[in-house]
C-alpha cells in the first residue's frame, strides 16, 4: 500500500481538488503525491465523489485492489473511450485464437513429418502413438477451454450484448476491436 506523508506534501487527490489533505484522507493511502496521473484519470473517469464513496463503503483490506482496479480501467477509458479494458481484450484474445491455429497447423506439419518419416527401431505402432497422442492433445485443449460450456456471468455486472457464450471456435467472444488499436 502506498503512503504518502501528511505532513510535508498533499496526496494526488487533494493536490488535484486544491483542499487540504487531512491525516484521515481516504485518498491518502492510494493516491500518493508521486503519482498525479493515476488520480486525474481515476477522477475523469469516474469522479472523485464517486471513489469516495466506494472506498468508504468496501472493507479496507480490498481497497488497494479497487484502487487498482479504477485505475487500470481509467487509463483504458483514456486510451479507448468506447471499449476501454474491453478493447484490450479483444485484441489478445485475438492473438490468442491466432497462434492457437498457428500451434495447430504446426503440430499436424509434425504429425505428417513425424508419419512419412519412422524414427528408426520403430515400427508402424509408433505412426499410432503419435495420433494417439495428438487426439488425447485435442481433447484436453477442449476441457480446458470448457468444451463450449457457457460462462457462468456473475449478475452483478451488467449483460452487454456482446457478452455471449464461450465456444472453441472464439467467434463472437467480444466485439471486433477498431483497427487501430495495437
Amino acid at each position: 500500500m502506498a503512503s504518502s506523508s501528511y505532513s510535508n506534501s498533499p496526496c494526488a487527490a487533494c493536490k488535484f481538488l486544491r483542499r487540504k489533505c487531512l491525516p484521515d484522507c481516504v485518498f491518502a493511502p492510494y493516491f500518493p503525491p508521486e503519482e498525479p496521473q493515476k488520480f486525474a484519470n481515476v477522477h475523469k473517469i469516474f469522479g472523485a465523489s464517486n471513489v469516495s464513496k466506494l472506498l468508504n463503503e468496501i472493507p479496507s483490506h480490498q481497497r488497494e485492489d479497487a484502487v487498482n482496479s479504477l485505475a487500470y480501467e481509467a487509463e483504458a477509458r483514456m486510451r479507448d473511450p468506447v471499449y476501454g479494458c474491453v478493447g484490450a481484450i479483444s485484441v489478445l484474445q485475438r492473438q490468442v485464437i491466432q497462434l492457437q491455429k498457428e500451434l495447430d497447423a504446426t503440430n499436424a506439419d509434425l504429425i505428417r513429418y513425424t508419419c512419412s518419416h519412422p524414427m528408426p527401431g520403430t515400427s508402424s505402432g509408433g505412426v499410432n502413438q503419435v495420433a494417439q497422442r495428438e487426439r488425447s492433445l485435442r481433447s484436453g485443449r477442449r476441457s480446458m477451454h470448457g468444451g463450449g460450456s457457457s460462462f457462468n456471468q456473475n449478475s452483478s455486472f451488467p449483460n452487454y450484448p456482446h457478452n455471449s457464450s464461450w465456444n472453441d471456435s472464439g467467434e463472437g467472444l467480444l466485439p471486433p476491436a477498431p483497427d487501430f488499436l495495437p
